[in-house]
């Protein structure tokens, strides 16, 4: 049912080409209607190194142990109060709080906008947590901006997290992925002739194999332990595995996983599918066992 309702938004949405700003507005409608477990959660707003951020604690969660979550939204869309039903579980599930922060969104902020903002909530995330004890998180876009954030850490010379889960990352902003093309019509969600108008918005002209905007193109050595979960038939299923791939031959702890039938970051659906809260489950696992 899920799959069948993304392939019926993906249909409308080709039929209707909005500017950025109007396809901000559109989902900001919806903002009312996104549940969230109200009960038992903790909503702070806060100002991370001059980005604004939203930190989630739930029962479950340490305070001295926090998730830095980058959100998807193809670097162009994208709010805190869209993901106030996702934050609480990643939460839950890590058992540590979870620091939401909004990087500034292309067209209007193009790269390198993003990956200095990512940077600034880090550092200052850094000034309040061991960095033993901080992870990161973040899915579709955000996950790559993730990936793009440890390499410029590590350039810097900077502590990098002691962990990170990246929820169907994109990593190849140059789309040469084989499953861009031989997943196009398996994929419910994600429509590959879209892609390139994204790619536009974020690199402004900057080349897209710029390590800091594809990190598929980067010597990944020296990163930290990555979880890596994609879908089996989402247009960046191959992202996510030669990532791994990747990482793996640079000699870093990387694990992946592949979930048959799964769309594009699945997980934000988990009050719906119980695959989403299994995939929670496995993240949670995975960052406790690092924290």
């Amino acid at each position: 049912m899920l799959r069948a309702a993304l392939r019926i938004e993906k249909r409308i949405v080709g039929k209707n080409r909005r500017p950025m700003p109007k396809v901000r507005e559109r989902l900001a409608r919806l903002d009312p209607f996104v549940p969230g477990r109200r009960q038992y959660t903790q909503w702070t707003a806060v100002d991370a190194g001059g980005v604004p951020g939203l930190l989630t604690a739930v029962a479950q969660s340490r305070a001295d142990r926090c998730v830095l979550y980058f959100h998807g939204g193809g670097y162009c869309i994208g709010a805190a109060a869209l993901y106030r039903d996702f934050l609480w579980r990643i939460a839950a599930a890590a058992g540590a709080q979870v620091l939401y922060f909004d990087y500034r969104l292309a067209p209007e902020h193009p790269f390198p906008a993003a990956l200095d903002d990512a940077v600034a909530a880090y550092r200052w995330l850094a000034t309040r947590f061991d960095r033993r004890h901080i992870v990161f998180a973040g899915d579709s876009a955000g996950g790559g901006l993730l990936l793009a954030t440890m390499l410029r850490l590590r350039d810097e010379g900077v502590e990098l997290p002691c962990a990170a889960a990246a929820l169907s990352p994109w990593t190849d902003l140059t789309l040469t992925g084989a499953s861009m093309r031989t997943n196009a019509s398996a994929d419910p969600m994600l429509d590959p002739d879209k892609m390139p108008d994204l790619v536009r918005n974020y690199c402004a002209g900057t080349d897209p194999h710029n390590p800091y905007i594809s990190p598929i193109y980067a010597d990944p050595a020296g990163l930290p332990p990555t979880l890596i979960q994609a879908g089996s038939d989402e247009i960046l299923r191959d992202d996510a595995v030669r990532m791994a791939d990747k990482m793996r031959a640079a000699g870093c702890e990387v694990a992946l996983e592949l979930w048959e039938q799964m769309p594009h970051v699945w997980h934000l659906y988990a009050r719906f599918v119980p695959e989403g809260r299994r995939a929670l489950a496995c993240v949670g696992e995975f960052l406790r066992a690092r924290m």
